[in-house]
């Protein structure tokens, strides 16, 4: 029997089907027993990424070549923690309401750690655990919440395409054309097509 090379995006990104507990939301909501979903699993779900070399993210060439081929031509960073996010407690309840972008959103973890839950085609939560080298592309439609791990600290780099659009549609906003073109290319889909996650 040939061992199964792990994936090295697997050092930086794990997946899980979550509980149905209420405790704290940083805690990993593993079920019982533990339910694992593959990177190919969320591939395809739309859900894209990479591990890259967070200490050289100003030279690194993987990055770039990411950036000139998917055309995210703006950047910054945002620190989320107690100290450095102004309105912390309120802004982390915003950020874990159930949520959708007209545009994909890029994430990219330079240090610290946090969790991105998003939805399977069944409506179950999938806790996605991105550590530091992690990036992690959410597709335009797909519903989503973010929340900090039990460390309280995440940074992040944020890639645009174009200028920097952030704007929720707490759920339901089942009408909107992005919602629409998801369902359609995810969820609808008999999944035969999987999306190289790595291309």
């Amino acid at each position: 029997m040939i061992p199964k090379v792990q994936d090295p995006r697997e050092e930086v990104l794990q997946a899980w089907f979550m509980d149905d507990s209420d405790e704290d939301q940083r805690l990993p909501h593993h079920r019982e027993p533990k339910e694992f979903v593959s990177l190919d699993q969320l591939a395809e779900l739309g859900v894209l990424s990479w591990r890259l070399d967070a200490d050289n993210y100003e030279t690194d060439e993987e990055l770039k070549k990411i950036r000139t081929e998917r055309g995210y031509s703006y950047t910054d960073f945002c620190e989320v923690c107690p100290e450095k996010l102004p309105n912390y407690e309120e802004k982390i309840k915003n950020f874990f309401e159930e949520h959708l972008h007209t545009d994909e959103e890029i994430r990219y973890c330079v240090a610290g750690s946090g969790y991105f839950d998003v939805r399977d085609r069944d409506e179950r939560w999938i806790r996605v655990w991105v550590k530091k080298g992690g990036m992690i592309v959410l597709p335009a439609g797909i519903y989503h919440r973010f929340t900090l791990d039990t460390n309280n600290y995440i940074k992040a780099m944020r890639l645009f395409v174009g200028d920097p659009v952030w704007t929720p549609f707490n759920r339901p906003h089942d009408h909107l054309p992005a919602r629409k073109e998801y369902v359609k290319s995810f969820v609808e889909k008999d999944g035969g097509n999987a999306i190289n996650a790595a291309a």
